[in-house]
């Protein structure tokens, strides 16, 4: 291959895996770094390689650690390391592996400090200053090695495996990095396979996981098909990045708006609260930032086009959109319809009472509860629905109990007479 087609394959790698061509290149430097080891090099020798991508050039060079005397361990530190550290196998077939495990851990730890002095890979201050007397210690010392061009095939083949794993490694981080970035955001995904109650989707680079509990009740997902998803969480694995995806969450109502509202996006209209119960119903508390804007009639859109593409993606959920309010009893008010309030009072322990007309109790309170259920999730208050008599009977009740409850203090608190001495 000349060096044209070489360049060219390298830019396809690139634009095939999402990454630089930088990157790339230095995969390609690692990989002939690790052949000539391979074919040429002893061992423990470190061998750093650099390729010139425009004259094809390749040029080679062992890496040496500058240290001294206070960073190498001596003999009789080596020997009390070996009793210290390593298990003994006496009476038993295998140390376990949780011996080894912490001889590992404590011998890197140690390592830190010192090394074990090798030829090959470390050299002595004094030495290093014949040739570079600017030096100093911690440092490396590259030394320039004669260029090879001939390989075996299993130097070849090491380069090859060395060539597929850091391209691997820098495509599955290049992914990891890229939807990190998206977390807290809704994208486009298709529905590739269901396993176990956890549908999988094609997200563009890499596969996402919607759990059941992230689903949607009364939702079916057909292979294929074509959903917005909201993206909860992105981890790290060995496997790769494992991003999960979200139907139920509240945001994503908000994130919807966004696409649908440009007075959202803008930042004019604010989402201020936002109560949900996923598949059925949800609550959601605008308000206006700018004078002139009307924060319900810009959600709602002209003959409800806006929230009807908000409540066609999912599935058809219906949105009560209410105005916010500092005022607290405004704001129950309003998070209560389509109900009317006669009034709204504001109670100790963050509790308040509506009182509503007999004809609009069952209005307020919603199927099973849902309606004001719902209102005091996106309230924060605790919210007790009355009817105007009931209201009354237990505001009599409450003063009758407060009288009774004076007279007894006062009783007990009047002087008792004492009896005259005789």
């Amino acid at each position: 291959m000349d060096l044209k087609n070489f360049t060219s394959a390298i830019a396809q790698i690139a634009e095939e895996k999402g990454i630089s061509a930088e990157k790339v290149i230095e995969t390609i430097e690692q990989a002939i770094a690790a052949a000539y080891k391979k074919e040429y090099g002893l061992r423990g020798q470190k061998i750093k390689a650099k390729f010139n991508s425009k004259t094809g050039e390749i040029k080679f060079w062992q890496i040496k650690l500058v240290v001294d005397e206070t960073m190498i361990y001596s003999e009789e530190e080596l020997e009390a390391l070996k009793e210290k550290f390593v298990p003994s196998t006496a009476g038993r077939k295998r140390p376990g592996r949780e011996e080894f495990s912490s001889v590992k851990e404590v011998s890197c730890v140690e390592e830190e400090a010192k090394v074990r002095f090798n030829s090959e890979r470390h050299i002595m201050l004094e030495d290093a200053k014949k040739i570079n007397p600017k030096i100093k210690t911690g440092e490396e010392m590259e030394t320039v090695l004669e260029a090879k061009s001939d390989y075996g095939r299993i130097a070849a083949q090491t380069a090859k495996q060395v060539i597929m794993q850091r391209i691997r490694e820098e495509e599955r981080n290049t992914i990891y990095q890229e939807y990190k970035s998206k977390e807290g955001e809704i994208i486009s995904g298709i529905v590739q396979r269901i396993e176990s109650g956890a549908v999988f989707m094609d997200i563009g680079r890499t596969i996402g996981i919607l759990p059941r509990e992230e689903q949607v009740p009364g939702e079916f997902y057909k292979p294929g098909e074509r959903l917005k998803v909201y993206i909860i969480k992105v981890e790290e694995t060995p496997k790769g990045p494992r991003i999960f995806l979200s139907r139920a969450y509240p945001k994503i109502i908000s994130k919807l708006f966004e696409l649908e509202v440009p007075e959202v996006a803008a930042g004019s209209v604010q989402i201020k609260s936002i109560a949900r119960e996923a598949g059925s119903r949800s609550k959601i508390a605008v308000s206006s930032e700018v004078d002139g804007v009307d924060p319900i009639g810009s959600m709602v859109g002209q003959r409800g086009t806006r929230v009807g593409a908000v409540i066609l993606e999912l599935g058809g959920e219906k949105i009560d959109i209410v105005e916010w309010s500092e005022n607290p009893e405004e704001y129950i008010t309003n998070s209560l319809a389509p109900a009317k309030i006669i009034e709204v009072k504001i109670q100790p322990k963050n509790k308040a009472m509506a009182i509503i007309p007999e004809d609009q109790l069952s209005l307020a309170i919603g199927k099973e509860g849902q309606n004001v259920r719902l209102a005091a999730k996106l309230t924060g208050w605790k919210i007790d629905i009355r009817s105007p008599e009931k209201a009354e009977e237990e505001e009599k009740e409450k003063k009758k109990t407060a009288g009774k409850k004076e007279k007894k203090e006062k009783k007990e608190k009047k002087p008792r007479k004492k009896n005259p001495v005789k």
